[in-house]
């Protein structure tokens, strides 16, 4: 279980920075994890004022982001999901 706390805080962080690079005010940017048994659940909280940014252009941006993420979730065998909040 250790090694998976590890990693779910490793890529909040690679979340965390990939968004900072994004947004108009990084200091708002926060992520929750809800670990489940076999799914992992990222809430990334920005400023009302940068969802847009974050989601892009016909959300080109956030299904990015949830694609990355996915991709390391099931090397795990973890269902990986991303909500955006504001």
């Amino acid at each position: 279980m250790e090694g998976n706390v590890k990693e779910t805080d490793r890529l909040s962080e690679v979340l965390l920075t990939l968004v900072r690079y994004l947004v108009d005010r990084p200091e708002a940017l926060s992520v929750n994890v809800v670990v489940h048994d076999s799914s992992v659940l990222y809430e990334l909280r920005v400023a009302p004022e940068d969802v847009g940014r974050v989601i892009g252009r016909q959300g080109r941006v956030i299904r990015a982001l949830r694609a990355v993420l996915r991709s390391v979730g099931a090397r795990d065998g973890k269902r990986v999901e991303l909500e955006l909040l504001e």
